[in-house]
């Protein structure tokens, strides 16, 4: 078990992993962001792995940039404030392009640096108590390196308000906007996603993967004949794929496809 990282695999298909810091509301350090950096790069090589589960230890999800490494930060030079920030940029950008879907447990609240973590999972639970804030303008700042994963979950009119007032607001209004795609009672979170986790598996691994590229490559593009054409071509790739093959005949035949008994 990494120190800020909790990381298990209960099945070869499943890897859980958890922010471990709970006595600082499992905030952001150079440290977490290094760990998470590696930690899904090497998970994103594993063919065998259908969904990886992010969540966290304690009351809260995460609480945005840990005050120590703040304080560290106050003295650095405007390069290496830069560099910092680039170090967070790209584990944003790991976690978003990891081919494995993921699925978000939001336990607890979910500020700043946390949401732009919940904001690149697949599927996000979350406790109807859970409380959500892009804070960042409180402390004369911006929420600049995950402005782009929060805008295209929680949408533009309400990333707007949300960045410029820094008000707190509620799992249930999270999810009428559509960044949380399903609410819970602390009672029903790990039930929520661990069906979440069933459903993953029982998809087509191959598939599964491809639809999550398929949603990232056409989110926002011009319906072009360049774009019909390369939608067609997927779809004849994977129609013609040994796993499209087997899923279309097990269907047919009505009988499990051999990704669930294998």
């Amino acid at each position: 078990m990494n120190q800020v990282l909790d990381i298990s695999r209960p099945t070869p298909q499943v890897a859980r992993v958890w922010l471990n810091r709970p006595e600082v509301r499992n905030a952001f350090n150079d440290e977490v962001i290094a760990a998470l950096t590696t930690s899904f790069a090497e998970l994103a090589q594993d063919e065998q792995l259908r969904v990886i589960v992010l969540g966290a230890h304690g009351r809260a999800f995460c609480a945005g940039a840990d005050l120590n490494w703040m304080k560290a930060m106050a003295g650095y030079s405007w390069e290496e404030n830069r560099a910092d920030a680039q170090k967070l940029a790209d584990m944003l950008w790991t976690l978003d392009q990891c081919p494995v879907p993921i699925v978000g447990r939001i336990q607890g609240d979910c500020y700043a640096g946390g949401m732009g973590l919940a904001a690149v999972c697949d599927v996000l639970v979350a406790v109807a108590g859970a409380t959500f804030c892009l804070s960042e303008a409180r402390l004369g700042l911006l929420p600049a390196t995950i402005s782009p994963y929060v805008v295209r979950a929680l949408g533009q009119p309400a990333s707007r308000r949300y960045m410029v007032t820094a008000e707190r607001f509620s799992a249930e209004r999270a999810h009428a906007l559509g960044m949380v795609h399903e609410l819970a009672t602390v009672e029903t979170l790990d039930e929520k996603v661990d069906d979440f986790v069933r459903t993953l598996v029982a998809n087509g691994p191959q598939a599964a993967r491809a639809c999550k590229r398929l949603v990232q490559d056409v989110s926002g593009v011009p319906i072009t004949k360049a774009l019909r054409a390369e939608t067609a071509r997927r779809i004849a790739d994977i129609r013609a794929s040994d796993e499209g093959r087997e899923g279309v005949s097990s269907f047919l035949n009505k009988r499990p496809p051999s990704w669930l008994v294998g």
